[in-house]
């Protein structure tokens, strides 16, 4: 699939991840929908893309509402065009025990939350804009579309706390497949990334003594992933033709820990 000239959707792209896909996209020629929640940030992001940001458009939509995802793929098509690469960064990332130390039980309303989110949202926007794409004019290759998830290294190594964030992740890497083969018939190829520890928004705040002990569990190399390092794997992955029904880590082969 070639970034130029394409119509790229990326939900959580105001931000962290989301917003280094954005970027490379922007950068390689694509006209994308910045698709989030907060409209503050979406005003820092269009002004720190600068010249880039011209083919950019922000859509506020909460990806757990399915009206607002309707009518945000809808909203993207009739501005920019038929939506040809989708990445699925938005996301949450809440921690609770299942029992915490004074007996308190896991508050099922933030499992339900974490599943809408991360798991259902992120369906409800796939089904949605492979739709659009089915239709899609195919390419020199016969390629409609291009869908690339976010899941986490939590799907694999959950840690204390992560039950809901792990449980809706490892979701996330399961229907990797059968989207995949779902959709070859029209042409579509869907891949999902399981990145690591990355410097993104959520660590910004960070002291950096923890951040300095987050970078040890790196294997190589021993430093926090960036959401460079992210756009650079999007990037290969939309324009390599045999990557599909894959779930690429992205963890400097760090394996977490418990705690």
């Amino acid at each position: 699939m070639h970034i130029e000239g394409a119509t790229a959707f990326v939900t959580g792209g105001v931000s962290g991840l989301g917003l280094g896909a954005a970027r490379m996209l922007l950068d390689g020629g694509a006209s994308t929908a910045l698709v989030d929640m907060n409209e503050e940030k979406a005003g820092e992001a269009i002004e720190e893309l600068g010249e880039l940001g011209e083919r950019a458009r922000f859509l506020a939509c909460d990806v757990s509402d399915s009206e607002q995802v309707e009518a945000a793929v809808t909203a993207a098509v009739e501005a920019l065009g038929p939506i040809r690469i989708l990445v699925n960064a938005a996301g949450v990332a809440p921690a609770q025990r299942l029992v915490s130390r004074d007996g308190e039980l896991f508050d099922l309303e933030l499992f339900k939350f974490t599943v809408g989110v991360n798991l259902i949202g992120m369906f409800d926007v796939i089904r949605n804009v492979a739709g659009v794409m089915a239709g899609n004019e195919p390419d020199g290759n016969g390629e409609r579309g291009v869908i690339v998830n976010v899941a986490s290294a939590a799907a694999f190594d959950g840690q204390i706390g992560q039950a809901a964030y792990a449980a809706s992740k490892g979701g996330v890497v399961g229907m990797t497949l059968p989207l995949a083969r779902d959709l070859g018939s029209v042409g579509v190829r869907v891949v999902t990334v399981a990145p690591g520890i990355m410097d993104t928004p959520l660590l910004a705040g960070a002291p950096q003594e923890l951040r300095d002990s987050l970078s040890r569990l790196q294997v190589f190399p021993r430093r926090l992933g960036t959401p460079e390092d992210f756009a650079h794997l999007v990037r290969a992955i939309i324009e390599n033709p045999m990557l599909n029904g894959e779930v690429i880590r992205l963890d400097a082969a760090a394996r977490m820990p418990p705690r």
